[in-house]
Parts: structure tokens; C-alpha cells; sequence
């Protein structure tokens, strides 16, 4: 069965931290690149970083050197962890397949809430 869970959002005040973890399972999965994406309220779902299996990483522009992607093959678990949170960071973040290998039916997402 194919499922994404996603954690560890939250209200946060601006230069704050979280670590976003996503649980992912079935085949569909297995040996991919993986991403975090986001969605902020009136706009479309962005890409904002991916990792692949041997831990290559690749980052939106707007959140380099700030999130950094990571994964555990172990447990098929991808993290995010996001350090000076800004109010644009403000979203609905979702993992997935990295777009390049397809896409699987997202989860229910994790809420980011960034505070000025």
C-alpha cells in the first residue's frame, strides 16, 4: 500500500527551527530520489528540496543554506530540517517522489506556521 505521513509542522515564530519528518511506503518507493515540497495558500506546489538514495541533495533557492533534506533508507523516512524560518516559509509541506521519477498520491500534508 502506497502512503506518505507527514509530521513535525507547527506555529513558529521568524528565525525559529523545525524538523519535518515524512514516512513513506510501497515499492513505489524504493531506491528513488525523494522530495519535500510546499504549498502556500493561493499558489502552487513548489519543489523546495530533494535527495537522492546516496544522499546527493539539491535545493530551491529560496531555502539554501537554511533547510537542509535528509533521509533514512532504513526506515523510508525523509526529514527537513528548517533553521531560520522566515514568514514566506509559511505553507502546507508535503514529501513525495522527486518529479523527475513520478508521483505518488500525496499525503495529508504537515502545516508550517511561520510568525513575524
Amino acid at each position: 500500500q502506497v502512503q506518505l505521513v507527514e509530521s513535525g509542522g507547527g506555529l513558529v515564530q521568524a528565525g525559529g527551527s523545525l524538523r519535518l519528518s515524512c514516512a513513506a511506503s510501497g515499492s513505489i518507493f524504493s531506491g528513488k530520489p525523494m522530495g519535500w515540497f510546499r504549498q502556500a495558500p493561493g499558489k502552487q506546489r513548489e519543489l523546495v528540496a530533494s535527495i537522492t538514495r546516496r544522499g546527493s541533495t539539491n535545493y530551491a533557492d529560496s531555502v539554501k543554506g537554511r533547510f537542509t533534506i535528509s533521509l533514512d533508507n532504513a526506515k523510508n523516512t525523509v526529514y527537513l530540517q528548517m533553521n531560520s524560518l522566515k514568514p514566506d516559509d509559511t505553507a502546507v509541506y508535503y514529501c513525495n517522489l522527486d518529479p523527475q521519477y513520478g508521483r505518488a498520491l500525496w499525503g495529508q500534508g504537515t502545516q508550517v506556521t511561520v510568525s513575524s
